[in-house]
């Protein structure tokens, strides 16, 4: 793993952590109490045969009324051989000690502690194999506490971290909850999203997989009362315009093992919240789901070769018919709600800065993450966006990327 991508990481990390009390500016704010009831989840787990490291992903939904006062999770290593494999905390002060540490508790800032029918994601652990490492797999369990949480049967999660011997690509998709209202991404963030407005759905798809993905197919599900606001060429609709399935053959997603190097793209749309919503009201149940078209060996020719039209870090390809080999499905989707606060608003998208560039106040990683109202922390002085052909459809590369902050 090179110094570039560890250090982006674990930067990203504790921004997601440490910026949340911007990131809920504007969120509709709910009482803490009895009514709480938070369940754990965790995706990212399985390597490809020649990558060198993978972040693993803990989510945590909130299935209650209120919203807890403090969340804490914690990592139990103790059963990895860390001669095979090495397990680190992304975030850096979550009490991890010593080269081989085996417990550590991350104390989640209480404005990233998600909200009724919310979900918060968090870059938790980095898994690493070591050099000279084939087929392993060990058991690490995850649990989170939080006073009053009224069930907790679904706060423990034991994962087995799997180093395969498979080779493929392994596509990960990260979509933030919906909580402000951005005309575009490159519009700042910080107005509460009502009834009637107009927003940016964001999602960032990152390939950590030993194979390019030439080309990617997403399906996004909006939640009721949401719909999109304009139709895209690459897309088919549902009647009721809260499903589109969208096939970008263009988009290719590399990955160098040797390097470390991976490519994400970002990828949004416009959509509109019913007029007729009464707020404060978390809109639950959106999902987005990705695939790759088609995968080719690093460094082949097909995944190299270069398209006229867009800028020299995509490719563009002819989709074929050859197998795809995902190597862990856990991360191809994600879940992703609309909050809506009270009020009304004005039928159009907020904030100022519209345009195809520019820099994004995010919450988390920009190689292929984000966290909080879909706004973004950029992360250390390490990344910038590259525009590509498409206006909705931004490609990051860890090296070349630069902070606006």
């Amino acid at each position: 793993m090179t110094t570039v991508r560890a250090g982006l990481l674990r930067a990203g990390g504790a921004a997601l952590l440490a910026v949340g009390a911007v990131a809920m500016a504007g969120a509709p704010s709910y009482a803490a109490g009895a009514g709480t009831d938070l369940e754990l989840s965790v995706a990212g787990t399985r390597l490809a045969a020649n990558a060198p490291d993978k972040e693993g992903w803990v989510k945590v939904t909130n299935n209650g009324t209120d919203t807890p006062e403090s969340l804490t999770i914690f990592v139990d290593t103790s059963k990895v051989d860390y001669d095979k494999a090495v397990v680190i905390p992304v975030v850096e002060d979550c009490g991890a000690t010593g080269p081989r540490p085996e417990l550590w508790d991350c104390e989640v800032p209480k404005a990233e502690i998600p909200g009724p029918g919310q979900t918060a994601e968090f870059p938790l652990v980095l898994f690493r194999r070591m050099p000279d490492v084939g087929a392993y797999s060990a058991p690490v369990t995850f649990t989170i506490e939080s006073p009053g949480d009224s069930s907790g049967d679904d706060n423990s999660r034991t994962v087995d971290v799997t180093f395969t011997e498979e080779g493929g690509v392994d596509l990960g998709v990260l979509v933030p909850d919906v909580k402000d209202r951005q005309a575009t991404p490159a519009a700042a963030a910080g107005t509460p999203l009502r009834a009637g407005d107009t927003t940016s759905l964001l999602g960032y798809v990152t390939n950590w997989g030993d194979a390019v993905a030439v080309g990617v197919k997403m399906t996004v599900r909006l939640p009721e009362r949401v719909t999109f606001a304009e139709v895209e060429p690459d897309c088919d609709y549902s009647a009721d315009n809260r499903v589109a399935t969208c096939e970008y053959p263009e988009v290719v997603l590399d990955a160098n093992p040797e390097l470390g190097h991976d490519l994400a793209a970002r990828f949004w749309w416009p959509v509109t919240v019913d007029a007729d919503v009464t707020g404060p009201v978390t809109l639950p149940d959106g999902s987005w789901t990705v695939q790759a078209l088609r995968q080719e060996p690093v460094g082949s020719p097909a995944a190299r070769r270069a398209a006229p039209e867009l800028p020299e870090n995509v490719t563009m390809v002819n989709v074929g018919e050859a197998g795809v080999t995902e190597v862990d499905a856990s991360d191809n989707s994600d879940g992703f709600a609309v909050v809506v606060s009270d009020g009304a608003g004005d039928g159009g998208g907020g904030g100022a800065g519209e345009g195809d560039g520019g820099g994004l106040p995010v919450t988390g990683v920009q190689a292929g993450l984000t966290g909080g109202v879909g706004l973004a922390v950029v992360a250390a002085g390490v990344l910038m966006f590259v525009a590509s052909r498409r206006r909705r459809v931004v490609l990051v590369t860890p090296g070349d990327e630069k902070s606006d902050a």
